[in-house]
């Protein structure tokens, strides 16, 4: 849609206006699946990422419908999320096709397996994925072993099929899978380290928590005319990315998507740009996410990812912070302050900076102070907006008003 599409139509480069047609068609699909379809889309990416319930097989086509217009289309918002619910909802589906009753312990095992599997091939490791399944559904207690062990099962066998797959037909897991970034090893922490990551972590978090807030703002308006306004939200995100690119130069591809692919090719031209070019990418693609968060469907971790290393690359003017603590502690506390896991967090923001011993105790730390930084700020929120933590789109059951 965004590399070759357009030379179909004549074009010798991609026109300034590309993104907008593409966005079009993604905001119709949404409100599709979010109005009309059983399901609504699936997970609503601005209350973080949380497994939930199973998905019911009968709601698999409207997450898919919903997923592939999000992320595959340029909208803000990661896979992970769609991935889990398309998981759970197939092993269910799997689950009933034998004629014989199967126990619902035995049913809970399958979708847990499942959404192992499914975090396992979106984050290249059957490690996280698991935290995440174990942090996220606050698995504990005589149902952690019963989980557990066929989940990592799951994941390990989930990667072995995607490499297995991939063999044949020529799709490696790097073209989908979380890559690694390509930083320094950093031997050694130093005090002047540990001030900056504190700081650092209570500044990602606000700004985090302002994008969340600033969304769910957002849903109160599109929910309530969702046929008109997921549309308009998705070419809004269109016009956020063309601005930029109009301002920086840069293509508009930086602010679409999900900053997944985007990451290691913006740390490689990171000494190209210049400080106004990072500030405005960080700028405009919190706009593009909040609204993507507020009007799509999708998970949250991927861009909270992308702005985490966007942030670290402008902490770099910073005196005395070098490049690999900088965006090991931002990667870590921008997901900390958006999915409220904090072992995640830290396993994932280690995974991607290589976790030499030198950035480990700083990332935890940034975790930790990011994480104690969002919690009054979200509990002040609830205390005195209620109405912005609860809100479901029209079509949905759980609306008042409609019958359950």
């Amino acid at each position: 849609m965004y590399i070759h599409l357009w030379s179909g139509f004549g074009f010798s480069s991609a026109p300034w206006w590309w993104p907008l047609p593409p966005l079009a068609v993604a905001g119709v699909a949404i409100a599709i699946a979010v109005v009309k379809l059983p399901g609504h889309g699936g997970h609503e990416p601005s209350q973080g990422l949380e497994p939930g319930s199973p998905t019911a097989p009968v709601d698999l086509p409207g997450v898919l419908l919903a997923a592939v217009a999000t992320v595959g289309l340029g909208l803000v918002l990661g896979p992970e999320a769609p991935v889990l619910a398309l998981g759970s909802g197939i092993a269910l589906f799997l689950a009933g096709l034998p004629k014989r009753t199967m126990p619902e312990q035995a049913k809970q095992v399958l979708t847990a397996a499942a959404a192992f599997a499914a975090l396992a091939t979106i984050f290249g490791s059957p490690v996280i994925g698991t935290v995440i399944i174990i942090e996220a559904a606050g698995l504990g207690g005589a149902t952690l072993p019963v989980v557990l062990l066929p989940g990592l099962i799951a994941a390990g066998f989930g990667v072995l099929v995607f490499i297995g797959v991939g063999s044949l037909t020529g799709l490696s897991t790097k073209a989908f899978a979380l890559p690694p970034l390509s930083l320094a090893s950093y031997p050694s922490p130093r005090v002047s380290d540990f001030l900056w990551t504190i700081a650092l972590a209570i500044v990602a978090a606000i700004v985090t928590f302002m994008v969340t807030i600033f969304a769910k703002q957002a849903r109160l308006i599109v929910g309530g005319r969702p046929m008109l306004m997921y549309p308009a939200a998705a070419l809004l995100v269109g016009g956020v990315a063309i601005v930029f690119a109009q301002i920086t130069g840069q293509s508009s591809n930086a602010v679409l998507f999900s900053g997944q692919e985007a990451m290691n090719s913006v740390l490689k031209q990171a000494s190209t740009l210049s400080l106004g070019t990072l500030a405005l990418l960080l700028v405009f693609k919190s706009v593009a996410w909040g609204l993507s968060l507020a009007a799509a469907r999708g998970g949250p971790t991927f861009p909270a990812i992308f702005l985490g290393l966007v942030g670290g690359l402008l902490a770099l003017h910073l005196p005395g912070f070098a490049e690999t603590p900088a965006i090991g502690v931002l990667v870590g506390a921008a997901v900390v302050s958006v999915l409220r896991l904090p072992l995640s967090s830290i396993v994932l923001a280690l995974l991607l900076t290589g976790g030499s011993a030198g950035v480990a105790p700083l990332i935890i730390v940034g975790v930790a102070v990011a994480y104690l930084t969002t919690l009054p700020l979200t509990e002040r929120t609830r205390r005195h907006s209620p109405g912005t933590e609860q809100h479901h789109d029209v079509g949905d059951p759980a609306r008042p008003g409609n019958p359950a």
